[in-house]
């Protein structure tokens, strides 16, 4: 038998598909570096700008007008990148943050804790449609709570398909109009289960809820073990718990919404009120990646790398005099130990004293203080990017402070580029990132410091990532 939402409750909401979803985590950090680089402008002259941008991303260089345009108004309308505001745009904190932190991770948290229906991220007769139906809707929020539910019901853990989650959340009015409880829904669903109901499966049907999912798996905040049936993440309750308690939301349409009535100019008027929302100061919302939540399958293996971490920060405590606070950026705690443990396998851990990791307001022009094993001093810049997937992002930025500070140590000089995927932690070392530049090995751009493209055959060389997470 295949289940169909009773008429009066069916409405099939949507979003902006993106065209570049196969490659989303790829293009996004692209992105929003791209776009972090414009100043506010007349908005032509930024959807031009943009523009050229998104003509350079690989692939892109002979697609027409129109479908450069697309990517750009696709970018802005799902995730908010820029903000369009009395015939001037600029960029939107959430490309200003993942262009610095490249955390998509982070990211992909942070964009899901605000998207909402109706937002305006659809066009506006749509947000009219959800409006005269009463939709007041925030699907990561209602997931994790129909988890919450059927976890706390049934005591052990409960998975979800995109398919139960397409036609017994998304396009179901007693879920997006509030009439119904979380709890409700899950027993919809396991009724369905129990009376062996299937569903329609089709791609074009299920891809809006797919598409949270999927997006929800990047964040870390459900798992799969065969991209079939979801599980929220154990490891990530303390992210989980802020969206399943939050009360944020936009809520310029909820005089429209309550009388399930309204107008397309005053939909119109709400847009920019939306990308200030999306891109409003979210300091106290901290999802930064909890790198051993991230990496770990399960709970005991997140357990024996705590464990492991905590050996490796008592010795450096025993070492040095340094807090354990000192350590806490992802990619320089790595790489600090990374550090340590290199000089150890070489025979000099007397020399492990000596690595220091530099505080920012030092502003030396670079993170980590190393030495060689030949007691030569080692200076490191530690460039970190997070995300769900391996990705082929040869791209830094360094600081004015930072160039000059390689200029001047020359081969004394190390950039250590860290990308930590799901799959992989890979470490590329680029040694005196000025003299490569020089002789033409890397490309750089000046602008605010250093834009810097590189290949990975002829700019370095991969090492393996020697860590309590290795």
């Amino acid at each position: 038998m295949m289940y169909q939402v009773p008429e009066q409750y069916y409405f099939r909401i949507h979003h902006v598909r993106p065209r570049f979803k196969g490659d989303i985590e790829n293009v996004l950090i692209y992105m929003a570096t791209e776009v972090s680089k414009i100043s506010e402008q007349p908005d032509k002259d930024f959807a031009n700008q943009f523009n050229d941008a998104i003509r350079k991303y690989p692939g892109n260089a002979i697609r027409k007008l129109k479908t450069i345009n697309n990517w750009r108004t696709e970018i802005s309308s799902l995730f908010g990148f820029y903000i369009v505001d009395n015939g001037y745009t600029r960029p939107g904190q959430r490309a200003l943050d993942l262009a610095e932190k490249e955390d998509l991770v982070e990211a992909f948290k942070t964009f899901l804790y605000t998207f909402q229906y109706p937002g305006a991220h659809i066009k506006p007769h749509e947000v009219l449609k959800q409006i005269e139906f009463g939709i007041h809707f925030k699907p990561v929020q209602y997931i994790l709570k129909v988890f919450a539910e059927a976890e706390k019901e049934s005591g052990h853990r409960i998975g979800l398909s995109k398919e139960e989650v397409c036609h017994c959340i998304f396009n179901d009015l007693r879920c997006t109009s509030g009439i119904e409880t979380p709890l409700d829904t899950w027993h919809r669903i396991k009724h369905n289960r129990d009376i062996n109901v299937s569903y329609d499966a089709t791609g074009d049907v299920v891809r809006y809820a797919g598409d949270i999912i999927d997006y929800m798996e990047i964040a870390n905040l459900v798992v799969s073990h065969d991209s079939k049936v979801y599980y929220q993440n154990t490891l990530e309750n303390e992210a989980i718990l802020k969206f399943v308690n939050s009360s944020e939301w936009f809520s310029e349409y909820d005089t429209m919404i309550k009388r399930k009535s309204g107008s397309l100019k005053a939909i119109k008027a709400c847009i920019t009120g939306w990308y200030k929302y999306a891109n409003r100061d979210m300091s106290d919302t901290d999802f930064a990646t909890d790198i051993l939540a991230f990496i770990a399958s399960d709970t005991q293996e997140y357990e024996q790398l705590q464990r492991s971490r905590d050996e490796t920060y008592s010795q450096l405590l025993d070492s040095e005099d340094i807090k354990t606070k000192d350590i806490g950026d992802i990619g320089e705690s790595l790489v600090h130990s990374h550090e340590c443990q290199r000089v150890k396998i070489g025979g000099r851990s007397d020399l492990i004293h000596l690595i220091k990791r530099i505080p920012t307001q030092f502003a030396v022009g670079y993170d980590i203080q190393s030495v060689e094993l030949d007691e030569r001093k080692r200076y490191i810049e530690v460039k970190t990017t997070i995300s769900s997937k391996p990705l082929h992002f040869n791209k830094i930025h360094m600081t004015p402070n930072e160039w000059n500070t390689a200029g001047s140590m020359k081969d004394r000089y190390f950039v250590y580029r860290l990308m930590i995927s799901k799959s992989e932690k890979k470490l590329f070392i680029i040694q005196n990132p000025v003299g490569l530049y020089k002789n033409d090995i890397i490309s750089m751009i000046p602008k605010d410091g250093a834009e810097i493209t590189f290949e990975t055959d002829t700019a370095g060389v991969f090492e393996e990532l020697l860590t309590w997470v290795s």
